[in-house]
This record gives C-alpha cells, structure tokens and sequence, in this order.
C-alpha cells in the first residue's frame, strides 16, 4: 500500500466524518424548526411520493435531510469498500469500517422509527425521549467508528487495552458522563421545543412547578450534569497527558479537549440565557460533536502509547 494511497484514503475518511457531522448538524435544525412531520408517517418515501411535488417548506428540509443521509450512507459504504481493498485481513481499520456501516444502517432505522411512528415535530408520545435518547447515543458510537477509521488511516496506531485497570476505568466513566450529558441534552432541546418560554425566569419557573410536564422538571439534569462532566473531563484530560509522559499527541488531544469544553461551557450558557434560538442549537451540537470526537481521540491516543501493566 503506497504513501499517496493512504493519504487519499485518509483524506477520503475525514471527509466522511465531516460529512456525518454536517448530516446530524442538519438533523438538528430539522427537529428544532419543528419540520420532522414534512414527509408525514412515510418512510422510504416522502407524503407517498418518491420525489414529493408542490412542497412546503417543512417538507423541503425534511426532504433534503433525508437525501444528505442517503449521501453519508453511499459515502461510508465506499469507505468500507476501499477499506477492505486497501488493508490487509486483520488490520484494525477494516473493523472500524465496519463498525462505521453497520450504526450508520442503525442511525437510518431509528430515523424511520421516528417517522413512521409518528414521534416528529410537536408530538410528544411516552416514547419519544427514549427515541431521542437512543438516536444520541447511535450517533456517538457512529462518530466513534468514524472517528476511529480516520485516525488509523492517518497512521494512528492500534489501541492497547492491557494497561492500568486505573486508566480503563477513568476513561469508562468519561464516556458514560459526555453519554449522560448528550442524553439530557436532547431531553432539554425537546422540553424547549415542546414548551417554549417566553423568559428565562419563566422557564426556570416551569422547571420547578409541579404541574409542569416531567420532561421540564427533568431538564435542570442537562446544565447540572455538564457543569459536573466539564470539570471532571478538564481532570481527567491533564492527568491522561501527566500519566502518558507528556506524549505528544496525547497532550495535543488533551489541549484540544479542554478548550472545546471550555468553550461549551460558554456556548451553552448564552444558549440557555438568548433561550435556544435554533442557531444556538445548532453550534451548541457542534460542540458536542467536538468534544466527543476529541475525547475519542484522546482515549485512542493515550491507549496507543505503551501505557501497559
């Protein structure tokens, strides 16, 4: 396998990456600008059309979110493709590949399951932040097979998991916490969307009123638990780098990690103060999607360095 080669499938597997991002970026505004039921309880097609006519606005952005993730999963199956052609039966990145094709085929199943039955826009079933939840977490582990993929094509070296219980451990409760926080994060977007505030006092209000719907007394849980996780995941990515010898990639990945938390921090205040306008949301996704992304990057990183027992 050639330099140039790698490189161009290298290249190729971040621009998926990116790619996902964009697709889960535009399923925010989807979602936030309440266009979820643009296409009706249809799946595979649109209102029962393949190609829907005389669209409304909610069906265009519906629509085309569902023509941008036709076009990340034609874009990771070439991946997988080129992964098997390219490496060598064994090589790690052929199972990342996979791994990247088998949730993105999830992310597609639990989209429709969301269409189908009927869990879009304003409606609110006992189901849907189970769905909510679910598709979260589907992302994630999609971003991480992503992720992963583009780090060995870039060279990465295959990760180490015979090292300290310590470090497994630390690292096991990182991932449950950014897990957590996405996961009340998509409860407090869809509360927001549900049952919007006119101020800030009078969403705090509704927050604790006991007559409020549950899914407002639970949206407190989202700025508690990332204000909990920021400072853990701040910890967590200086003693990585201290306990790695100050290696330089995790110490890259360990900088990197840090100021995207910092910067959510910040982001998700303003958010929360301006009342979640839909650009809002949008950039306080983005964000997430960083953090994760980054810590993936660092968990591999500092798991590929000869940290063993």
């Amino acid at each position: 396998m050639g330099e140039t080669k790698l490189t161009r499938f290298a290249k190729f597997a971040w621009f998926v990456l990116a790619w996902n991002v964009v697709v889960i970026l535009w399923g925010v505004f989807l979602r936030a600008s309440k266009s979820g039921d643009g296409c009706g309880q249809h799946w595979l097609t649109c209102g029962g059309e393949v190609i829907p006519t005389a669209p409304e606005m909610k069906t265009v952005i519906e629509y085309s979110h569902r023509i941008t993730s036709f076009l990340a999963l034609v874009a990771v199956v070439a991946l997988l493709i080129w992964a098997f052609k390219k490496f060598a039966k064994g090589s790690p990145i052929r199972k990342t590949a996979v791994g990247s094709f088998v949730f993105i085929l999830t992310e597609a199943l639990v989209g429709a399951g969301l269409v189908l039955t009927g869990n879009t826009a304003e409606t609110l079933t006992p189901a849907r932040p189970f769905w909510m939840a679910g598709h979260l977490v589907n992302t994630f582990i999609l971003l991480t097979f992503l992720t992963l993929t583009a780090r060995y094509a870039s060279g990465g070296a295959p990760l180490n998991w015979k090292v300290k219980r310590g470090y497994l451990v630390a690292i096991a409760v990182g991932i449950v916490a950014v897990f957590f926080v996405g996961i009340t994060g998509s409860i407090a977007a869809l509360s927001h969307m549900l049952f919007p505030a006119g101020t800030l006092a009078e969403g705090i209000a509704a927050d604790f009123s006991p007559a409020s719907n549950m899914l407002l007394r639970l949206r407190l849980l989202h700025p508690i638990s990332a204000i909990l996780s920021s400072v853990f995941l701040i910890f967590l990515t200086g003693w990585l780098a201290k306990e790695s010898g100050k290696e330089k990639r995790v110490v890259r990945w360990s900088n990197i990690l840090a100021l995207v938390v910092l910067a959510q921090i910040a982001f998700g205040s303003l958010t929360l103060f301006m009342l979640a306008p839909i650009i809002m949301q949008v950039g306080h996704l983005l964000l997430a999607d960083a953090i994760w992304i980054s810590y993936v990057m660092l968990a591999a990183s500092f798991l590929s360095e000869g940290n063993a027992e």
